[in-house]
């Protein structure tokens, strides 16, 4: 009886094994370990247009450091193929609209002990392949800076760090999907 006992269980849990495989082959995780939701059997290609500044106060550089972020950040992140061309699988395209600065933490005696650095992009991200997917969104980050400095002896690294966290908000709104 025992030697049946165990055969029986053996039998359950074989079952419950093949159980488990045969679920398991009909469902798909798909996961990323970069954020991007890309099917690459749909989408192999993006163009990625340049973003003028439009905004009152301009500062030249920060088109080129913007621009480069972004492309950077999606030849990290992805295996799409960047190219120049306005009938590619996926199109991001804006323009910069904001570059202010505005006092903060102002003190007793009605000066601001810092300064916020606000930089603004319009972004247009076009789905080729699939309709409902576009995305025509503003994003807007800010660094603020000691009033002991000046603007130009930080811009530089400033327009760096805001540039990245603008691309992140872009990357995860478009690509990412989320």
């Amino acid at each position: 009886m025992a030697s049946t006992s165990k055969l029986r269980r053996r039998v359950i849990a074989w079952s419950l094994a093949v159980a488990a495989m045969v679920v398991a082959a009909g469902c798909s995780i798909k996961y990323t370990l970069n954020g991007s939701a890309i099917d690459y059997t749909i989408y192999s290609n993006i163009s990625i247009s340049q973003f003028p500044i439009r905004a009152a106060l301009v500062y030249p550089p920060l088109q080129q450091t913007f621009e480069n972020k972004l492309l950077d950040m999606i030849e990290r992140q992805t295996r799409l193929q960047v190219i120049d061309s306005p009938s590619s699988d996926l199109r991001i395209e804006g323009e910069i609209t904001g570059y202010q600065l505005t006092p903060q933490a102002v003190t007793e005696d009605a000066y601001a002990s810092a300064t916020r650095l606000t930089i603004t992009v319009h972004v247009k991200y076009i789905n080729n392949k699939e309709e409902g997917h576009d995305v025509d969104q503003t994003f807007s980050a800010y660094r603020d800076f000691p009033n002991t400095e000046l603007l130009v002896d930080v811009q530089d690294q400033l327009c760096e760090e805001i540039s990245e966290e603008l691309c992140t908000l872009i990357f995860n709104a478009t690509i990412g999907n989320w």
